[in-house]
């Protein structure tokens, strides 16, 4: 059987196609939108099947650089819900297939169409084709942490209030993704251990053990926002040892603020 979806996402075609099917979705060379969308999808629902995803090198790594995409992603490959690999060779089209359904998504505008068919002999063989040239191709490795690790470790090392901020800040530059300017991981840690009168030395500790950054990196990164006029810091003697930097933020716009505002107004600061 052939039919014709039309739907307004990509997320809209994966429930019309997918949603409730069990055992595995293999999805062939799909775009770097549409990875992300099937991150969310599989973040945000439990009714989708284990994806296998065969993505090109550079779309794959691109995608990746994003923080929160990321991390996200580190959760579902944890859980055994998303394995990745890269895409051995070029290949026609995308393609969504299961063991029973197969889907050829085409996206235009806002809007996407996907031809189907549940032709048992294609669709096996198109299944058991993909299936072989995932258990070949080159596996990817993450190198982020989890998003519920990153929660997790932050709320019982640095504080509730902190870790709360560090989602709200998070959640403004993912719903403005590509306007993140120069708030990277490490950037938003480090102002969010401002806001809250961190020690750099507990954020710097606490983002190496947990796989955000180097101790290194947080540290240069705190020297460039000091140089930004971002950031200040405050002796904090101890009893042995040299004394330990307390941070603050160093711009008044940038304290009293909803912490869903501050995103947007760091970025603007540093320019």
């Amino acid at each position: 059987m052939v039919s014709n979806l039309l739907e307004t996402d990509m997320e809209a075609i994966l429930d019309e196609a997918f949603g409730g099917a069990d055992g595995e979705l293999l999805v062939v060379d799909p775009s770097a939108s549409t990875v992300v969308s099937l991150v969310e999808a599989g973040i945000a629902r439990d009714d989708l099947p284990r994806m296998s995803m065969l993505v090109d090198e550079r779309v794959l790594k691109d995608v990746m650089d994003d923080f929160l995409v990321a991390s996200k992603t580190a959760d579902l490959v944890t859980e055994d819900s998303l394995e990745l690999g890269f895409l051995p060779e070029d290949v026609d089209n995308a393609l969504f297939v299961s063991e029973s359904k197969l889907v050829a998504p085409v996206s235009a505008g806002d809007r996407v169409a996907a031809l189907s068919t549940t032709d048992g002999a294609f669709v096996s063989e198109v299944f058991g084709t993909y299936r072989d040239a995932f258990a070949a191709a080159e596996a990817y490795a993450l190198r982020k942490p989890s998003i519920s690790r990153v929660r997790e470790t932050m709320t019982a090392e640095i504080g509730e209030t902190a870790r709360e901020d560090f989602d709200a800040i998070l959640a403004s530059l993912d719903a403005a993704r590509g306007n993140g300017g120069g708030l990277d991981e490490v950037t938003v840690s480090l102002l969010v251990a401002a806001r809250n009168d961190v020690l750099l030395y507990d954020i710097s500790k606490w983002g190496e053990d947990v796989g955000i950054a180097s101790k290194a990196t947080f540290s240069r990164t705190k020297t460039r926002l000091e140089d930004l006029g971002l950031m200040d810091t405050e002796k904090v003697p101890i009893d042995v040892g040299r004394p330990r930097l307390r941070l603050k933020l160093g711009d008044d716009r940038l304290s009293g603020i909803d912490a869903d505002e501050f995103a947007d107004v760091a970025v603007d600061l540093i320019g």
